[in-house]
Parts: structure tokens; C-alpha cells; sequence
């Protein structure tokens, strides 16, 4: 936008110019020059009436440009960019991930349909040097798998290839999802070990990104993978096992995407089970009295921590044939338990004089989740607020106790939410047969810190456990016996206004800085790669890049990129940042 000059200045430097003309002639009190003195007079004003119409004519085409510029429906706080919101090429595509926080656009995004075709992509775009970041189902916060240079998307290789009932083992094109891959196993009578949240990743990405689910005795996914076929730029078509070449299959099981395109993938299964989860609430003190016996008797176990509130909900989860007369529903209907929830969004509508629109679902049909994402949304960043929507969600919780039973794909799922920030860590927390409860120290730190900075922490603050992995680039990467515990904080993203987005996004940068910088170091916490964000400030990347070498073998990482991606084709900006080249160093 231009930022004409304003009026009084515009005249100010016109008189200046008369003055200056005047002191050139050297007899001003002569005839001649007076009645030029008086035309000259008459002139500035004139031409300070011209340049005032100049003016608001200007100022006038810039106010009408700006509220006709055809911006997008959520971009009303955005500031004006040119060409920023034109209509896009019809050869360019925008990948956004799922929780609306990374977005690129690239004209180079590429779908092959078989390993003949993932082989010639490769190929070409290594002898062109042109970048084809390795994607997936696009589930990462943090757009690991995102670059503008172009990137390669394998959900048209989607196949079971092969199934070894005997083994209980399953070869699959690595573009599967796990949702697929769960209902292919089940005529034959198997399953996946364990399982994330959200059943929609692809195997190559959920498996390259070291994700996993809960269980002390269960390790994160990628220690489920018995061997993985590569297409990689300078070797082509490789395959790595614990037999055939074990350095490198324990570098790449958890390899990021950046040492060769995830092909093919050889998962250990188990046989299919029903679970019986158990769902109830406590608090801190019963915690602590519980918490060995309850990491050590439960073949899963989660904590959801409720900031502001002295309720944590245990959610544990068992084989059906160990539990001889569970339970099997509620003390309360789902309407019963939702009902503190519910009366909270009417009286904040009567509060903040929101009126529901006629296209709006009625309340009585809204999920738990969807529920808090409205509430959030009327006044996201205010703490009084969220403190009563947590009390709201632990009322929630305490009429959702019982137990229900169902297959360990089914029980093992669970609703984030919407669209959300999120920072996961990871830390050891002693071995299950001697565990050091950090795990629970940490959290107390982290809920004293949260009230003393006076957070907006909305909840719940996940943790879960798993077993150690053997997978060098893998956050619970050990040698000996370590279980490792996971927590997760998180801020939701309830509206698709730009400016309280922005303002959300702000604050939960800050939140994560405080935990960064009270808790990692002391924990030995280091973030899950897909939810890890590269920090802009120069030394707060040093400081990363530092923390990343003492706990990972960023240099063996470096040097097998060199020798089987040399030109960086599969790479992009974050890779680059977390992990630069000795040389640069």
C-alpha cells in the first residue's frame, strides 16, 4: 500500500520551494519583482488546492482497492499482499497437513503407481538434482514431510504383497495406511502390535517419524519392522534387515524420509485380540501410590492430566481373557456425562452474546470434542475461561467412568480433536522392574509451571510409556532395558480466523518455551520428530542442532545421506536446519 504525504507536509515543503525561489533575486523591494511576489502568493495556493485533491482522489482509490481486494474468507486480519490471493495455476498444488499449522504450494508433486515407478521418479529427479521430499498422509504437526521444491506421495501404492500367517508376518507397499492395513489382517487372523491415536498415517510415514502408542512393554512402532525395502538416489532399489546390513536398517528404520524412499516394509504382527479398557478418574496422590504397579499390571496405560484441576484420568487397557467379570458400561448415559459440558456452552453464548447461526448443528448432536473446540473458540487465550472448561472436561470424565470392550484397533484410537499445536517429548524413565518416577516429577513441575506463568493450558496433557527402541534416530533410543515416557501439551486451533490463530499460535510458542527451558535439559526430554519445530532465531538453532548431537548420531546420519542422497533430493529446509553437514557446522 502506498503511504501518501500528509497534507500539512506536502504544503510545508511548497512553501520552502517559494522562499528558497524568492532569496535568489537580490533586490525584492523593486517594482518588477513585487507584483511577482503577489502572482507567485496566488500560485501556492492554487497549487496547494491541487495537491490536497491529488491527495484525497489518491487516498480514496487506496481505501476503495483495499475493502474490493478479493481476499480469502479467512484472511479479514491479514495484511495486503499483492498477487497474494490471485487464483493459483492450474499445474500447482497446496498440501496442507492435518492440523492446518504448515502449508506449501509446488508444482511438483508426484503420485507413482508401482516400485518400476518410485524407481524412475527417484532416478530422474536425482540426474536433475530436483527435490521430491518423501510425504505421507500429511498427520506430522510440523510438516516433516513438506517442501515447495516438490515432494513424492506413495497412496497409490497401497497393496498387501504378502502375508505370512505362520510368521505372524505382513509385507506391504510402504503407502498403506494403517487403517487398511488393520482391516487386510483381520481374515487372517492378525493385527498391528500397537497402535497411535489416529489410524490414518501411511507405514512408510508413521514408521520414519518413530511414532508410537502406550504400553511399558510395547516399543514404539518402528521396532516392529523386521525389514524395509529403500529406493534411494545414488543405490537405487536397496533392501535392509537385522540380517542384511544392520547398521544401516537400525539408522533408517527411524530415518526421517532422508535416506531413501520408504518402498516396501516388513511389519511383526500379532495375533488379533479383544481389549478391555478401563476408564477412571484420579488424582496426583493416588497416582503416586499406584504408579509402579499400574505401569507394570497394564499392557497399556495412559494418564490424561487436567490442568487447573486435581483430576487425571487412567485410562488402562487389557486382553479380554484376563479380566474374568468386567464391566461393561457406564454408571451414566453419554447425554448424562455431557450435560456439564453442554449447560457451559449455553452460558457462555448468553455471555459473550454469540448468536448460533442457522446452518449450526444443534448442541444436543455435538461430540465431547467438538463441544470444547466451540467453547475454546468464543475466547481461546483467556485462563479463566479454559480453567472452566477443564472443570467442565473432568465432570465430563468422572460420568464417563466403566469399562467397555472391543478389538485393540478399535479401543487403542482416540479423539484429538481439531486442528491443534501440539510439542511431544520424550524421556527416560527408569526400567519397569525399577522405574525412577521422573516420569511423575516431571508432570508436577510441569503443572506448577503452568500455574505460576498463569498458562491458558487447555487439557488434556497426554502421557503414555513405551519401551526402548533399537533404532538409533528413535527419541526412546537405548541399548539397555529403559521404558521412556511420553507427554504431550497442546493448544487447539478452534476458528479459521487468521489474527486468533496467529494470536493462538503465539502463545503456544511461549508455553513450549517455558517448558524447553525449565524441563528438557533437567529430563533429558527431547522432542518427537514430527512434532519438533525449527526455531528462526540463529542461536536457538545452534543451541538445537548442539542438544541433537549429544542425543542422536547426527554425523553416521550425515554420512550415510551423503552416500545414498548426495545431492539432498530428499531433504528440505527442516532436515536441513536439525541436521547440517559437519562443514557447516
Amino acid at each position: 500500500m502506498l503511504r501518501p504525504l500528509s497534507l500539512g507536509r506536502s504544503a510545508r515543503i511548497l512553501r520552502a520551494s517559494l522562499r528558497s525561489a524568492q532569496t535568489l533575486n537580490p533586490n525584492p523591494s523593486s517594482d518588477l519583482i513585487r507584483p511577482l511576489s503577489s502572482s507567485a502568493a496566488g500560485v501556492s495556493d492554487a497549487e496547494l488546492r491541487k495537491y490536497a485533491g491529488y491527495f484525497v482522489l489518491l487516498l480514496g482509490c487506496g481505501v476503495a482497492t483495499y475493502y474490493s481486494f478479493p481476499f480469502s474468507p479467512d484472511a479479514k486480519h491479514k495484511k495486503a499482499q499483492i498477487f497474494r490471493y490471485a487464483p493459483l495455476p492450474d499445474d500447482l498444488h497446496t498440501v496442507t497437513n492435518w492440523s492446518g499449522t504448515h502449508e506449501v504450494l509446488t508444482r511438483v508433486f508426484l503420485q507413482p503407481e508401482s516400485l518400476a515407478d518410485l524407481e524412475a521418479v527417484v532416478r530422474d529427479a536425482h540426474n536433475k538434482r530436483q527435490r521430491i521430499r518423501p510425504v505421507g498422509s500429511g498427520l506430522s504437526p510440523n510438516g516433516i514431510g513438506l517442501t515447495r521444491a516438490g515432494m513424492v506421495n506413495l497412496a497409490l501404492m497401497d497393496n498387501v504383497l504378502e502375508v505370512d500367517r505362520q510368521a505372524k508376518t505382513v509385507r506391504v507397499q510402504a503407502g498403506i495406511r494403517v487403517s487398511q492395513l488393520v482391516e487386510a489382517l483381520k481374515e487372517h487372523g492378525l493385527t498391528l502390535q500397537n497402535f497411535a491415536s489416529i489410524r490414518e498415517q501411511q507405514i512408510g510415514g508413521i514408521v520414519q517419524v518413530g511414532a508410537h502408542g502406550t504400553g511399558a512393554r510395547l516399543p514404539p512402532i518402528d521396532e516392529q519392522v523386521i525389514s524395509m525395502k529403500l529406493v534411494t538416489p545414488a543405490k537405487g532399489t536397496i533392501e535392509v534387515s537385522r540380517e542384511k546390513d544392520p547398521d544401516l536398517f537400525y539408522l533408517a528404520r527411524c530415518g526421517l524420509g532422508g535416506l531413501g524412499v520408504v518402498a516396501e516394509v516388513t511389519l511383526q504382527c500379532v495375533e488379533r485380540h479383544e481389549l478391555v479398557e478401563h476408564t477412571f478418574v484420579s488424582n496426583v496422590n493416588e497416582i503416586k501410590k499406584n504408579h509402579k504397579k499400574w505401569l507394570a499390571d497394564n499392557k497399556h496405560v495412559k494418564y490424561l492430566w487436567i490442568p487447573y484441576t486435581d483430576t487425571v484420568v487412567v485410562v488402562q487397557c487389557n486382553p479380554l481373557s484376563k479380566w474374568k467379570t468386567p464391566k461393561f458400561k457406564s454408571k451414566y448415559g453419554k447425554d448424562e456425562a455431557l450435560q456439564n459440558v453442554r449447560d457451559l456452552y449455553r452460558d457462555s453464548l448468553d455471555k459473550y452474546r454469540v448468536e448460533v447461526g442457522k446452518d449450526e448443528p444443534d448442541i444436543d448432536e455435538l461430540s465431547f470434542t467438538e463441544l470444547r473446540d466451540k467453547l475454546l473458540a468464543l475466547d481461546p487465550l483467556n485462563k479463566d475461561h479454559v480453567i472452566k472448561i477443564n472443570q467442565a472436561e473432568a465432570a465430563y470424565w468422572r460420568k464417563s467412568e466403566g469399562y467397555r470392550v472391543g478389538w485393540s484397533d478399535e479401543i487403542l484410537g482416540f479423539d484429538c480433536g481439531g486442528q491443534q499445536w501440539v510439542s511431544e517429548t520424550c524421556f527416560p524413565a527408569g526400567t519397569l522392574a525399577k522405574p525412577s518416577m521422573k516420569d511423575l516429577d516431571y508432570i508436577e513441575e510441569l503443572m506448577q509451571l503452568i500455574q505460576s506463568e498463569e498458562i491458558p493450558a487447555p487439557a488434556p496433557i497426554e502421557q503414555r510409556w513405551t519401551a526402548h527402541s533399537k533404532s538409533l534416530m528413535s527419541p526412546a533410543s537405548s541399548s539397555g532395558e529403559d521404558i521412556f515416557s511420553w507427554v504431550g501439551i497442546i493448544m487447539y486451533l478452534p476458528t479459521m480466523d487468521a489474527r486468533q490463530r496467529k494470536e493462538i499460535t503465539e502463545e503456544f510458542f511461549s508455553y513450549r518455551h517455558l517448558t524447553q527451558t525449565r524441563l528438557w535439559d533437567e529430563y533429558s526430554a527431547y522432542e518427537h520428530w514430527a512434532k519438533i519445530e525449527v526455531p528462526k532465531d540463529k542461536d536457538e538453532l545452534a543451541a538445537l542442532q548442539e542438544r541433537l548431537r549429544r542425543r542422536f548420531p547426527v554425523d553416521a546420519y550425515n554420512k550415510a545421506r551423503r552416500e545414498l542422497d548426495p545431492n539432498r533430493i530428499l531433504s528440505n529446509n527442516m532436515l536441513e536446519k536439525l541436521f547440517p553437514s559437519s562443514e557447516t557446522v
